[in-house]
């Protein structure tokens, strides 16, 4: 029996909370940038949320066993891309992340990475034939996401590299790996911590982990922005102080209300109850994520629906956890409410992807 193609048999719970959070994100963004340099970022933002939607179509209509097979291409031209900007791209505030486009565009090629990354794992794990993944597999699996990883942490985007693991943790997870390796894998982690600390990780990166621990040692520097967060938070009480009411935000003591701090402005605004309702809503997309991983109709499907949902969650827990203070500050967005082009383009199309797997769910 062949499954649904029309829009009717999509995920219209996915698309109805992805359009709800996009639309908080842009009365969000207006909010947070009145009256700034940024004061146009809202269009923009909605500019690419109908993109997106555009995109996240185009790549549901294509079977993703198709695009399955385009992995090997589209993984040697990410890291060729990736190389490209690491050596060629324009230093913007100290890091090489994005390929200029004609009209002031900027291609940011490490977040449709992740896209990649997920078709990358789910095409991997699902040739395996056997119940768990031996020694030899998972090495050479682990070394496929390492070359892309270790560019993007080299642009330096120390964030957004870390978005590679956990797709790539949930699809092992997924298909089993014995207790020997899971004790491997970490001992090795717990060896190239020193390693990347030293070697790897920049004189900033290392205060921002630093003053993660204790932000007072430098409340005016790398300290400043983990300290106005959560003052905003905590100012926005149980229900908030109410659209563009915000003194946190709209004093401009809280650095970057509209990219990486863009919770701590909502809960300014709208208090304790807004962001429950907010990570409820979160948490029912992933989930729904999740129920399409369970209904795929191969194992394919079901790797890439749990590589999405696990990037997804990821996204949020870092992103929630930043702003009052219980995860280090990694300019990792929050979904489809962060401003961004590039990162609302790579939410739309996973969720595209998503419903990808969902329409293809019943096979002969």
């Amino acid at each position: 029996m062949r499954g649904g193609r029309t829009l009717r048999d999509s995920d219209w719970t996915i698309w109805s909370i992805a359009l709800f959070l996009s639309a908080v994100g842009v009365m969000q963004i207006y909010s947070a940038t009145r009256g700034s340099i940024w004061r146009g970022a809202w269009s923009k933002q909605a500019f690419s949320i109908l993109l997106g939607i555009l995109l996240a179509y185009l790549i549901s209509r294509v079977d993703y066993h198709t695009l399955l097979g385009q992995v090997p291409l589209l993984y040697g031209t990410t890291i060729v891309l990736l190389l490209i900007t690491y050596l060629a791209g324009p230093q913007i505030f100290g890091s090489r992340r994005w390929i200029p486009l004609p009209g002031g565009f900027s291609f940011q090629i490490s977040e449709f990475a992740k896209l990649v990354i997920i078709l990358l794992v789910a095409r991997y794990l699902s040739a395996i034939r056997n119940d768990r993944v031996d020694r030899g597999q998972l090495l050479k699996l682990c070394g496929l996401v390492a070359v892309p990883m270790a560019l993007v942490m080299k642009q330096p985007d120390l964030g957004t590299s870390l978005t590679f693991v956990p797709i790539l943790m949930a699809g092992i997870v997924l298909l089993g790996l014995r207790w020997q390796h899971w004790l491997a894998v970490a001992v090795v982690g717990l060896v190239l911590i020193p390693v990347v600390w030293n070697y790897y990780l920049l004189d900033y990166q290392k205060r921002r982990l630093s003053t993660f621990v204790d932000p007072g040692q430098d409340p005016r520097g790398k300290g400043y922005q983990l300290i106005q967060s959560k003052i905003a938070v905590g100012s926005g009480g149980a229900w908030g102080k109410g659209v563009a009411m915000g003194s946190q935000t709209q004093l401009r003591f809280l650095p970057a209300p509209h990219t990486d701090f863009i919770m701590a402005a909502f809960a300014e605004e709208h208090g304790f109850a807004g962001v429950i309702v907010l990570l409820g809503l979160y948490m029912l997309l992933i989930l729904q994520v999740t129920q399409n991983a369970r209904f795929s109709s191969d194992k394919a499907g079901m790797f890439i629906c749990m590589g999405a949902a696990m990037m997804l969650l990821f996204h949020v827990l870092v992103n929630a956890g930043m702003v009052i203070g219980r995860m280090p500050v990694t300019g990792i967005p929050m979904p489809l409410m962060s401003y961004g082009g590039c990162s609302v383009l790579t939410t739309f199309m996973t969720l595209g992807l998503v419903n990808n797997v969902r329409l293809r769910r019943y096979v002969n």
